[in-house]
């Protein structure tokens, strides 16, 4: 009988240490940032991820307010254009590309840019390329015949985009470069933290229509179909925190194994303090 009750008692401790142990194990696993969350575009389809992938067509861009863009036009003599060039062309080919930023002509709260000569023209809602047409029709219409050889460039001058939430360096960012995608923004602006959730990337995109909201899946390959998939000047990326962080456990299994023990200790000293 007293054979059978120290084996039951032992039963009963491990039973406990065993419990205790599978507790550790799962807040341990609940808590640390699993790979699959921290991997961008994985086929999650479960076939062979294809070699090729075609992105979705992206609409152009229209043109809002507080825009800047950059125009350069050009004839067979220069000397014809330099009036309506704001800085000379030779100028202009040794500036760096911030100086360019800053001589681009701003979209105003009407909707025009002011141009040497040309004077007014409303840009707003349209694309570079409808922009490139409207100047390059009022030159050979009110200034120049088609010998002349005008040549019309239409950028727009940086492209500026904001990003926050739980990333490595939040801002505002601006790059020259007419296309950019989200991977590159977040690369550019130090990639996102461990405890940032990177399936459910929030987009805040201006347009002449309003504001359209909208979340990207970047552990996906499918993100690279999504028509948000390329930034476009203005847009505002959040990147969530995942909920770790709130509970602040730790990143890796190595952190959320030291809090749970640093606790458990707590709550140990604790309680045998109070008892004495």
């Amino acid at each position: 009988m007293k054979n059978y009750l120290c084996l039951l008692n032992f039963s009963n401790k491990m039973n406990k240490k065993i419990s205790f142990f599978l507790l550790v194990i799962g807040l341990i696993h609940t808590s640390c940032v699993p790979i699959k969350d921290l991997t961008y575009l994985q086929n999650k389809d479960g076939n062979e991820a294809p070699s090729v992938i075609s992105p979705i067509n992206a609409k152009p861009y229209r043109l809002q307010i507080n825009d800047v863009i950059s125009i350069s036009i050009k004839a067979n003599d220069p000397k014809l254009v330099q009036i309506f060039n704001p800085t000379n062309l030779e100028t202009q080919n040794g500036k760096s590309e911030t100086a360019l930023y800053f001589d681009g002509f701003t979209v105003s709260d009407h909707g025009n840019i002011r141009m040497p000569v040309l004077e007014e023209i409303n840009v707003l809602g349209f694309t570079l390329d409808e922009v490139r047409l409207i100047i390059e029709k009022r030159l050979l219409e009110e200034y120049f015949n088609k010998e002349a050889s005008i040549f019309v460039s239409v950028k727009l001058a940086g492209l500026r985009y904001t990003v926050n939430g739980e990333i490595t360096s939040p801002g505002t960012k601006t790059l020259y470069q007419e296309k950019l995608t989200i991977l590159e923004a977040i690369a550019n602006a130090g990639d996102i933290a461990v405890t940032g959730d990177r399936k459910n990337v929030v987009i805040l995109r201006q347009t002449p229509a309003g504001t359209e909201i909208h979340t990207i899946d970047l552990t996906d390959v499918k993100a690279i179909q999504s028509p948000y998939y390329l930034i476009q000047a203005n847009d505002y990326v959040y990147v969530k925190p995942l909920k770790q962080k709130s509970w602040g456990t730790g990143k890796t299994g190595i952190e959320s194994l030291t809090t749970i023990v640093s606790v458990l200790t707590l709550l140990t000293t604790s309680f045998i303090l109070l008892r004495n």
